[in-house]
């Protein structure tokens, strides 16, 4: 299963129309074989679905938030960006998760969003390869720790993937 993983900072409103800038990661999983939409959202949302990615892929749209008093908030570019992107996802048959950036991942979540066994994931953990801390005795991977490593061994594998496709190349005579 493939994820995605992109770092973004959301602006949430509060009832009053103050706002809170919080950081946040996009978790996208892309199954091997897409999903439907149906297996996404429910089956009412559909057509709703549809429709807010069509406004949303509007150049000039411009979104703004209406409270239940009437009250009209525009939403700020960033927000839109993300909402268009996180509808663009769903529509696809994606299915995406939240994570706030301080968010501690038990061993199975890491291990599951760096597609590898738990018990390769506790060698890593054991071999000091990603750092974590101790909650009473389970051990808790920090979010930007496991993206480090994610982006470093994504890296590796990179450039490892471009040295076998040069040295393909070179044996069979291809440039």
């Amino acid at each position: 299963m493939n994820k995605h993983i992109s770092l973004n900072a959301i602006i949430v409103f509060n009832a009053n129309f103050s706002y809170t800038v919080i950081n946040y990661a996009l978790l996208t999983i892309m199954p091997k074989q897409k999903l439907s939409l149906e297996s996404v959202i429910q089956p009412e949302e559909v057509d709703a679905i549809a429709k807010l990615q069509q406004i949303l892929s509007w150049e000039t749209s411009q979104i703004k938030l209406v409270g239940n008093n009437g009250e009209e908030v525009l939403i700020p570019e960033s927000v839109s960006s993300m909402l268009r992107d996180i509808v663009k996802k769903i529509g696809s048959g994606q299915a995406i998760y939240l994570i706030p950036h301080n968010h501690e991942f038990t061993t199975q979540e890491a291990a599951d969003i760096l597609d590898v066994s738990k018990s390769f994931l506790n060698k890593l953990l054991d071999e000091e390869e990603i750092p974590y801390i101790k909650v009473g005795k389970q051990r808790r991977i920090r979010f930007q720790d496991l993206m480090k490593y994610k982006e470093q061994w994504d890296e590796k594998r990179s450039k490892f993937m471009d040295k076998a496709i040069k040295i393909t190349n070179e044996i069979y005579g291809k440039d």
